[in-house]
């Protein structure tokens, strides 16, 4: 018997959902029927067991297109992923106060946002390091290419924030696995340059379809139709913004490797394993015979062997996976555990005193502002991760010990 559930939708393409046991909002399901009405749309679509209501199309989706692709739908952290490698420490090799891990870590990787990201935001580097600025110099190319067809988007900090965290759900943490090895994960995406580039192909798609989009479920499911006028300006943007997530998390973790080589650990290697995967892109791939753009919209890939990471909460178990390939799914698995709820509402629902128990034990913020990423916001991780047993196998599972909120 299959792990998911097959929902018919009217004047639409199939919806798979591994959802048994896990809460879907009535809207998350209405945004999934939007998408599946859409003519480009095909041959079914995937909801994943973290899927949720989102801007744009619903988090926890893989929407398989034919000879198009919806920006709407990739969304504007373009890229936003995980990277995790595991350390040759082990638990007892960790200080009993952690407050000097997670200043040093807060000190190497610029997070949060302040000045509204403007002149001295705490979230970007006022002089980016020597390794930033030669990453960048191989991103800038490709850059150069996107500003002079869309001058509109040279503008904002670029450079700036590569090797930058950002704000919201993104973090760092220190992990143990289930042998008590350190692990050290991280979460973050394209920064503000791939939002900028995400924003501006939205609007242009609305823009280019505006003849057609009172005949769409919803303005944002505009979509590029291959051979339109923004199509392949769309697909280099947004692979360049893809490359540059990747490369963000590769800078990060090596600035944090160093910050925790000066601090009193014994020496360590951190090459044992290395897992760095989208969830917020899209890609060209062939299933069921035929050559697709396949958007993950809140999902990782999980083909045969594939190796992935499923975080939890704050407070919560995280899991590396290996993917099972399974084509019912696009070989695609769940991002995370999944908002329960809205920030706003976690805000007024959850107390201080309420996040501190549901951290107990990690060294992390506790104060208000971090309040809509307290553990009670997102679904039940053990729910989530039961619910794709078809799709992953779990090869560790992480607690972790350190937390570092944007």
């Amino acid at each position: 018997m299959p792990a998911h559930d097959t929902i018919e939708t009217t004047g639409g393409v199939p919806i798979k959902a591994w959802t048994r046991d896990v809460p879907v909002e009535d809207e998350a399901l209405q945004q999934l029927r939007n998408v599946a009405r859409l003519p480009i749309v095909g041959p079914w679509v995937a909801a994943m067991p973290d899927i949720h209501y989102g801007i744009g199309a619903t988090v926890g989706s893989v929407i398989p297109t034919v000879d198009a692709i919806i920006p709407a739908a990739v969304g504007v952290d373009i890229g936003c992923g995980m990277l995790a490698v595991r350390t040759s420490l082990s638990a007892e090799q960790l200080p009993d106060d952690l407050r000097g891990l997670r200043a040093a870590i807060e000190k190497a990787v610029p997070h949060g946002r302040t000045s509204r990201g403007g002149k001295g935001d705490r979230g970007a580097w006022g002089k980016p390091p020597a390794r930033t600025e030669q990453a960048w110099r191989k991103l800038r190319p490709g850059y150069e290419r996107i500003v002079a067809a869309h001058s509109r988007l040279d503008r904002g900090r670029n450079v700036e924030q590569l090797g930058t965290l950002g704000s919201g759900n993104h973090f760092v943490e220190v992990c143990l696995d289930e042998q008590s090895r350190v692990w050290l994960m991280l979460h973050s995406g394209s920064r503000g340059v791939g939002n900028r580039i995400g924003t501006h192909f939205i609007a242009l798609a609305r823009k280019d379809m505006r003849r057609h989009v009172a005949d769409l479920p919803h303005e944002d499911l505009a979509y590029f139709e291959e051979g339109a006028r923004h199509f392949d300006d769309y697909v280099f943007a947004v692979e360049w913004a893809q490359d540059y997530a990747r490369r963000n998390r590769e800078l990060m973790m090596d600035g944090i490797l160093e910050a925790l080589g000066r601090c009193k650990l014994p020496r360590f290697r951190a090459d044992a394993m290395v897992v760095n995967c989208h969830h917020n892109y899209v890609q060209r791939e062939t299933h069921h015979g035929r050559e697709l753009f396949v958007t993950r919209k809140g999902a990782v890939r999980a083909g045969a062997g594939e190796l992935g990471i499923i975080p939890g909460s704050m407070g919560a178990c995280s899991y590396i996976v290996r993917g099972k390939g399974n084509p019912d799914s696009f070989e695609s698995c769940s991002h995370g555990a999944g908002r329960a709820m809205s920030r706003t509402r976690a805000r007024k629902l959850f107390t201080l005193d309420d996040h501190a128990r549901a951290t107990a034990g990690v060294e992390c913020r506790k104060d208000a502002a971090v309040l809509d990423e307290t553990p009670g916001a997102y679904k039940p991780i053990d729910k989530v991760m039961a619910a794709q047993r078809d799709l992953v196998d779990v090869l560790h599972t992480l607690k972790q010990v350190v937390c570092v909120k944007g």
